[in-house]
């Protein structure tokens, strides 16, 4: 018995019916492909649309030797950031009739190596990856073909696709609005080690150029390390900074839970954000949106590094002589709320 039948589901051979066309001429309009005419394109999709038909994606895939899944992989999905991106990312991905499979390395090298070695290859189309202790060198020595575009802050030279924001740029915003306010002992938290790549050596970078267009000495004092960006990270850091003789008037944090942690600090000692302290965090995460005082933070457009993400691999997935690798830069903006909402005094 034909099981879409006794479901009363419509088939490709019921359209084509409707149609007045072939069966290969549907699965030519559903596919996409170019040379279809006009006018026999409209009659097939209007019998689609008439008959409710869905086409079996199973089947279209297996025709077309794919899945019908891509892979995102990022280092750790309880971070705001990451499950926010990851939305995105399966949103843009279901327009497109792909399934994404989620996957957290934790930062860890063996897991991201185990990535670029094809542990995934056999069951996706395609991997979104964003690496954080994956060498230029390990992606050079990659040998699974599956099409790949990187996400995240470090950079690879141009080996593969890569979206990102530009971070030293964004860093550089943030501290120069602490400064506009009439700042000038301006911290920063979130550093990482002198051989740090990624963002924290971005961020920072971006801090300093701000300090030094300023005309002010970057003070190491001020600039605290952190070996994780979690909130309990930025409530120590703050801790330290206000045991400082001369303690900070502003506080550009490399992560918005960074930034809530100092927040936290901030109130326990019994100081006031603006007043006091100013504070800018980055991510624009959505707890950041309903804390008190609200977070003034760098916000990356997710949306558009999913939907640019997505195409790209899409193009890669498609094309057999894809274009060369693009280095592509989404926008951000600052979003000024009340823990910087106010001059110093």
């Amino acid at each position: 018995m034909d099981v879409n039948r006794a479901a009363g589901r419509p088939r490709l051979a019921d359209v084509a019916a409707r149609a007045g066309v072939s069966k290969k001429t549907v699965s030519n309009v559903i596919n996409e492909f170019p040379f279809v005419a006009e006018h026999t394109r409209s009659r097939v999709l209007e019998a689609i649309s008439e008959l409710g038909y869905r086409p079996n994606l199973s089947a279209r895939n297996l025709a077309q030797g794919r899945t019908g899944i891509i892979a995102l992989v990022i280092s750790q999905l309880d971070m705001p950031y990451f499950s926010e991106l990851a939305r995105h990312v399966v949103d843009v991905a279901q327009r497109r009739s792909w399934v994404v499979l989620i996957e957290q390395t934790m930062s860890d090298r063996t897991d991201e190596q185990r990535i670029l070695d094809g542990d995934l290859s056999r069951r996706i189309d395609g991997l979104l990856f964003s690496p954080s202790r994956t060498s230029a060198a390990a992606l050079r020595r990659r040998t699974d073909a599956t099409p790949m575009v990187l996400l995240g802050e470090v950079i690879y030279d141009g080996m593969f696709d890569h979206v990102s924001i530009d971070n030293v740029a964004a860093a550089r915003t943030a501290t120069t609005h602490l400064l506009d306010l009439g700042r000038r002992r301006v911290a920063a938290i979130g550093a990482k080690g002198s051989g740090a790549r990624g963002a924290s050596r971005q961020r920072l970078e971006g801090y300093q150029q701000a300090l030094t267009e300023a005309g002010l000495p970057v003070e190491p004092d001020l600039i605290r390390q952190t070996t994780r960006y979690v909130g309990e990270a930025g409530a120590a850091a703050m801790e330290e900074l206000l045991d400082l003789g001369d303690p900070p008037d502003a506080v550009f944090c490399f992560t918005d839970l960074l930034a809530l942690g100092a927040l936290r600090t901030i109130h326990r000692r019994g100081l006031r954000v603006p007043h006091d302290i100013a504070i800018v965090g980055h991510d624009d995460i959505p707890y950041g949106r309903i804390s008190t005082p609200s977070l003034t933070t760098i916000s990356p457009d997710k949306r558009a590094i999913a939907e640019i993400a997505v195409d790209l691999l899409e193009q890669r997935v498609s094309n057999r002589t894809p274009p060369p690798p693009r280095e592509v830069h989404v926008e951000f903006a600052l979003k000024v709320r009340e823990s910087t909402a106010g001059p110093a005094g």
